[in-house]
């Protein structure tokens, strides 16, 4: 895909939604980070409809190591990987208590180093909750740059550096956005809804039931 294709893709999803923002539901870059984290191998809903009562009760990595393994899992045992998830939060809970007096770093390394975050979960807390133009790239986001040849690539990594390389300047704050949600409501795995799709005319894949 060309340069010239890739601004006009951006510049129609940031005519359709100039201010994109989370599905998730958050207060602080502390909730979010717990958000983020229980949203592996689930959905936005799903954690949506546990983080209010959660964060109700435990809104800081001090209140949430009050409530200890036992109570977490009460809260979230809705949610896939939930034993997992609750050992993952107490400890980086602890560890944002110990060394970064209960607040959440802005620095890569930092996010990285604490329990159950991994890249993509760093990229998210960094472009949503700092501004930070950072992408995200989970399942979403891989199956659209592929599909549409916006930023191809085998790993979520290499598609990651390609959208890095390839996204203008001035889309990169909300690339991360625009690209999840048309994967969540438009160019879905199974059957991509081409009919609908505001750059089917840009759009590279070759099996689209729509022609430009």
């Amino acid at each position: 895909m060309n340069a010239a294709k890739r601004l006009a893709i951006y510049e129609r999803l940031r005519a359709a939604n100039p201010k994109p923002k989370s599905e998730l539901e958050y207060r602080d870059p502390f909730e979010l980070l717990v958000a983020v984290m229980l949203s592996a191998q689930a959905t936005d809903r799903a954690v949506n409809r546990v983080t209010g009562s959660l964060f109700q009760l435990a809104g800081t990595p001090q209140a949430m190591l009050r409530l200890g393994d036992a109570g977490l899992m009460a809260q979230i045992k809705s949610i896939g990987l939930y034993r997992s998830k609750a050992k993952h939060i107490l400890a980086t809970c602890a560890i944002l208590v110990k060394e970064h007096a209960g607040e959440v770093p802005r620095d890569r390394e930092s996010l990285e180093d604490l329990p159950g975050v991994g890249r993509k979960t760093a990229n998210v807390v960094l472009n949503v909750a700092f501004g930070e133009p950072t992408i995200a790239v989970d399942t979403h986001i891989f199956r659209v740059s592929n599909r549409t040849r916006l930023a191809t690539g085998k790993t979520p990594r290499e598609v990651e550096r390609k959208l890095e390389r390839y996204t203008p300047q001035p889309f990169k704050r909300h690339a991360h956005h625009w690209l999840i949600l048309h994967g969540r409501y438009v160019c879905q795995a199974r059957k991509p809804r081409c009919g609908e799709c505001l750059i089917a005319d840009l759009c590279e894949f070759p099996a689209k039931s729509v022609q430009p």
